[in-house]
């Protein structure tokens, strides 16, 4: 996502005098964020974000990474706000609930679920709350930029830095009695204002979030595996790895499991109005299997997809089909056409979901892809439940 930094020096207004800083001020930019409907409001400094850094390196250096890039591609730019910002001081951070409370389904065909920070777009709710600041901090004369869901500033790092909340066993920063469903995001700017101190681990002994993971990609505390984590391998592209194919069960983007695990999260969640918006809590398999590309595209609107090619939500479907179809002859002709895809990425995944249904009719004996002869050569058995 793009920050708002296109025009910040167009924006700013001209101030004769010395620019408002201090406690009084930071009240004032405090209760604007409140107002615009932040959870949480924060101030940390605009310091080089050393401890982000070697974590960051350490990951790298540990391959835990898979791939991912975002904070990972650049990690000197992604730790130094000055670098995005010039003459930064102070980083005020802002945390949005996302928290919707569990909700009922009924659909006609097979549900393929959504995360809940996916269910709508919190990140434009966010962002609006977060410019309300920043409209603020530039008519008082000062440089102010928004960053959120932006590569250019580690965010978990700067929300824990702010006092907004600590780093969880899973990675996540919790908020004192509101727990981890929050977007984060942050306004770095000139303005010099009275920095926050880290609120107090209230994890304790607790590690509820560590088993929960159906992939065990939590690795130690606070400590994720890129190569297990279904988020991750939901959006990465290339050949899903078939240990993990199974566990992904009837996820189509991204995975809780380790926050509705967190007795933070799962009792202590902030509501938040949707405002009469509809929410994609969930998507049908088989629709996502045959609409077209461009209306796959656009019923996953503001997900992350690799390129932007939606052979990578129809991989994930082949996936969650196998997991979950009945074998049906609908269900029948819809893999068969998928076995018989141009692509191999989709012949692969087809031809595993098709051994998991029995429709053993639909498997070749070989391909001229490497790829899909070597799903051929490691088949998975007949679903349990068939």
């Amino acid at each position: 996502m793009p920050s708002d930094n296109s025009s910040t020096r167009k924006k700013r207004r001209i101030v004769q005098g010395p620019l408002p800083g201090g406690e009084k001020y930071w009240a004032q930019l405090q209760a604007i964020g409140h107002e615009a409907g932040l959870h949480s409001v924060g101030v940390t400094s605009a310091d080089p974000l050393l401890r982000a850094r070697e974590s960051i390196r350490h990951r790298i250096d540990n391959d835990l990474v898979n791939g991912m890039q975002f904070t990972f591609r650049n990690p000197e730019r992604s730790t130094t706000p000055s670098l995005t910002v010039e003459g930064a001081k102070s980083i005020i951070v802002g945390a949005y609930s996302y928290f919707h409370g569990d909700i009922d389904i009924a659909m006609q065909e097979e549900p393929a679920f959504v995360a809940r920070y996916a269910w709508m777009d919190h990140q434009a709710a966010l962002k609006e709350s977060l410019r309300a600041i920043m409209r603020q901090l530039r008519d008082d004369g000062h440089r102010a930029v928004v960053f959120a869901d932006d590569n250019s500033v580690v965010d978990r790092e700067v929300a824990y830095n702010a006092g907004i909340g600590w780093f969880g066993k899973n990675a996540n920063i919790l908020l004192p009695g509101a727990g981890s469903f929050f977007v984060l995001g942050c306004v770095v700017t000139t303005a010099e204002l009275p920095v926050a101190t880290p609120v107090q681990d209230s994890c304790g002994t607790c590690t509820r979030c560590m088993p929960a993971c159906p992939t065990e990609a939590i690795v130690a505390p606070g400590v994720i595996d890129a190569h297990r984590c279904l988020s991750w391998l939901l959006q990465k592209p290339g050949v899903f790895p078939r240990e993990y194919r199974e566990a992904l069960g009837n996820r189509i983007y991204g995975c809780d499991d380790c926050q509705t695990s967190c007795p933070h999260t799962r009792n202590l969640s902030v509501p938040v109005s949707v405002g009469g918006m509809s929410l994609r809590v969930a998507l049908g398999v088989r629709t996502l299997l045959t609409l077209d590309d461009e209306s796959l595209m656009e019923a996953c609107d503001g997900w992350y997809v690799h390129d932007r090619n939606p052979m990578w939500i129809r991989r994930n479907a082949l996936i969650i089909a196998g997991n979950e179809a009945l074998p049906t002859d609908e269900w029948k002709q819809i893999i068969g056409q998928y076995v018989g895809s141009a692509e191999p990425v989709l012949r692969a995944h087809a031809v595993w979901a098709a051994a998991r249904l029995g429709f053993t009719t639909l498997i070749p004996v070989t391909d001229a892809d490497e790829m899909v002869r070597a799903e051929l050569a490691h088949l998975p058995t007949l679903r349990s439940n068939l």
